[in-house]
């Protein structure tokens, strides 16, 4: 097993270039399925965090009744209103969003979607049909925490992202540390683990990336929407999905580092870290 601790230089010469003669759809075109009644903020974080990390469009599909909330925060994604009940995505959205599906380089599912057996239908047909990298995250692991079976079957790379009490739920076992718990989990369900708290483990089951940045001050919530969108954005820019993840990590801690030495930990925001982000990756 290679364990690897990534330095600033090593994210930066990963990060790829930018052609001069480049276009927008170059840069990535990422499908993000976010957000409830009662939880608008984290589908645009999540959605912030990965304009912010260099995605070329982000199409932010959210329940139609908090569609004008998000297309109010949101100047750069397309937010797109989708079939829901009681406020949170309903499986008559899917006829909605398979027209959008085979355009996608990659789509996150997760980020303040909720709990309910419409939701679970819904982030259980993407993951069955969708042909490309899906990152899972929040509510998005919990919807499928008892049919883990659909990760082993699935032949695109997953990248789920839990902390340690979803990943103790999703049958991850910690008895022997985070780092054997983490690759016996990736290796068991053949999907890369980003397992999230202080030095964060990111492991397809072989390569082990274990995190050197971040601290107490993002322990708010918010920081997670952020990571994920920022993965999701990676994936979109065609890194490899261990590269995608390990790298999301360093640059969002990184980014938290930053603001805590500049504004203290105890009032940092995850927002705050968005406005620092563009600083670590030019």
């Amino acid at each position: 097993m290679e364990i690897i601790k990534l330095s600033h230089q090593d994210v930066l010469n990963i990060l790829p270039d930018r052609p001069m003669r480049a276009h927008k759809g170059d840069f990535g075109k990422i499908m993000l399925l976010c957000g409830c009644r009662g939880y608008t903020g984290a589908a645009a974080l999540s959605a912030l965090g990965a304009l912010r990390s260099g995605a070329g469009l982000v199409y932010l599909c959210v329940p139609e009744s908090i569609y004008e909330i998000e297309a109010m925060k949101l100047n750069e994604a397309i937010v797109l209103p989708v079939a829901e009940r009681n406020g949170k995505l309903s499986p008559s959205c899917i006829p909605q969003i398979i027209e959008l599906l085979p355009k996608m380089d990659a789509v996150l599912i997760g980020p303040g979607i909720g709990c309910s057996d419409d939701v679970q239908q819904v982030v259980k047909w993407v993951l069955q049909n969708y042909n490309g990298p899906v990152v899972l995250d929040a509510d998005g692991i919990n919807a499928i925490k008892n049919h883990t079976d659909i990760l082993r079957g699935r032949t695109c790379p997953t990248i789920i992202t839990p902390h340690e009490g979803e990943f103790v739920r999703f049958g991850g076992d910690l008895s022997n540390g985070r780092i054997a718990g983490a690759t016996e989990l990736a290796l068991d369900l053949g999907c890369i683990v980003v397992l999230k708290g202080h030095e964060t483990v990111v492991t397809d089951g072989v390569e082990v990336y274990i995190n050197t940045t971040g601290n107490p001050g993002m322990a708010v919530g918010g920081c997670g929407d952020v990571l994920a969108g920022m993965i999701t954005s990676l994936l979109g820019q065609k890194l490899t999905p261990i590269h995608a993840s390990a790298c999301a990590v360093w640059l969002h801690g990184a980014a938290g580092d930053v603001c805590a030495d500049e504004i203290g930990q105890y009032g940092m925001l995850p927002s705050d870290m968005l406005h620092v982000l563009p600083r670590l990756m030019k």
